[in-house]
């Protein structure tokens, strides 16, 4: 490389190496970035998440050892969204938010309209170690999804629907919003 990669170069090809599934290059960006950010838990994760895509469920297990052994905890998925002057936090699975029930239903009609028009959810990046009917329950829960429902039952049709995530969007919530949109 013509120049000295940074933490965040490091990052955005341990990234890259998620998004098409090589394991070896992920293996070395993860240990240089782990090199320059020793405490930097995303890495982990990625990494964790790369062996899980590639069928490797044997070594996920090993890593989340290692960070739990190093004292480290997977920050968990928060999704924000802003409707009528107020920011709404939601993470995954949440049911304190007080429209809870209707959140949830329209999760299941959004789920009910998309699998009528062939709609198959991409489950590859979740843990091998779940079952399939398990995996598709799961993604019904994620924070984002929870974010873009909220967004719908309380914002105008003409208003556009904007959540912040503090990690990456997954490739099947990508994939809905596009189609909500």
């Amino acid at each position: 490389m013509p120049i000295v990669p940074t933490a965040s170069v490091w990052g955005a090809l341990l990234g890259a190496c998620r998004l098409h599934g090589n394991i070896e290059l992920a293996e070395q960006a993860c240990s240089r970035l782990l090199e320059l950010e020793p405490r930097n838990h995303g890495a982990y994760v990625l990494l964790s998440n790369i062996n899980a895509k590639t069928g490797k469920s044997d070594r996920v297990s090993g890593l989340r050892k290692l960070m739990r052994d190093s004292g480290l905890k997977k920050e968990p998925g928060c999704s924000s969204i802003e409707v009528h002057g107020i920011v709404h936090e939601f993470l995954v699975a949440d049911n304190s938010h007080k429209l809870s029930k209707e959140i949830y239903s329209k999760l299941e009609e959004i789920a009910a309209r998309l699998k009528s028009i062939g709609y198959v959810p991409n489950k590859s990046h979740l843990l091998q170690l779940f079952e399939e009917d398990m995996k598709e329950q799961l993604l019904n829960l994620l924070s984002e999804k929870l974010a873009i429902a909220f967004g719908l039952i309380s914002m105008a049709p003409s208003q556009p629907i904007r959540v912040v995530k503090n990690l990456c969007f997954c490739g099947d919530c990508h994939s809905i919003a596009k189609l909500i949109s």
